[in-house]
């Protein structure tokens, strides 16, 4: 069952720009003037053009692009933090906390332009399986 990722954005070509020229993925498709397709990080990701103040299902509250916390988030795996940091950052990526090291990799918190958190990591050679074994 393919898993496709749809990100919010008040501003699709700023969208477009930022998970282009700051995490490398490829604008694929444009649909319409609402949504979009990137590819480039093994997973389909379509940006999809939601204007703040908008309510994504009725009872929900507004739609608001200032910094959130959602409990869903990506990791994007890259070769080399840093790099990958500064690029991001180059585009409008916010750096939310030192790039720190932990037993499975390094991993750095960002946010993107439009307040959604993210993660660049990069796995050691044991990567996550370094806490539990493997089925």
């Amino acid at each position: 069952m393919p898993v496709l990722i749809n990100i919010d954005v008040p501003d699709l070509e700023a969208g477009i720009a930022f998970y282009t020229q700051g995490l490398g993925l490829t604008l694929l498709h444009r649909y319409d003037t609402e949504f979009v397709e990137l590819g480039g990080a093994g997973v389909r990701v379509f940006l999809l053009l939601k204007h703040a103040g908008t309510r994504p299902a009725p009872g929900l509250p507004e739609r608001l692009y200032t910094r959130h916390w959602s409990p869903i988030h990506f990791d994007f795996q890259v070769d080399d933090v840093p790099v990958a940091v500064a690029r991001a950052v180059a585009a409008g990526a916010v750096v939310e906390a030192p790039t720190e090291t932990k037993p499975y990799g390094q991993l750095a918190m960002l946010a993107d332009p439009f307040g959604h958190g993210f993660c660049l990591i990069s796995l050691t050679a044991q990567g996550y399986g370094v806490y539990l074994p493997c089925c």
